[in-house]
């Protein structure tokens, strides 16, 4: 499915919560959703997962037709300085669970509709 990962970054933040990753915060919204939302936006746009070292362990995004599509990097005091190391869903899914994935599947899925 083609999509326009951009358009997703104004919506990621209505679904985040709690209940996405215990590590949200009202005050940083994005922190701790890097891992499902990668796949979110995997699902809907395709492309590619990738990640990249912080000093908070690995971060992941996407690339869509050779963009980086960086949509939790609000999370972030500092720039992050992208490594682009390929990945894949597996990587991904292992800094989540499946509840938490679907979850945030499913918010986007009804705000999309």
């Amino acid at each position: 499915m083609k999509c326009d990962p951009e358009r997703l970054r104004g919506i990621l933040p209505l679904c985040w919560s709690v209940e996405t990753d215990p590590q949200w915060l009202p005050e940083n919204p994005a922190r701790g959703q890097c891992n499902a939302t990668s796949l979110v936006v995997q699902d809907l746009c395709g492309g590619e997962i990738l990640k990249t070292e912080t000093p908070g362990g690995w971060h992941f995004y996407n690339a869509v037709a050779g963009q980086r599509h960086d949509l939790t990097v609000s999370q972030f005091a500092t720039p992050v300085t992208y490594g682009d190391k390929p990945s894949n869903r597996a990587e991904a899914l292992a800094g989540t669970t499946k509840e938490s994935y679907a979850l945030l599947k499913a918010r986007v899925a009804r705000l999309l509709a």
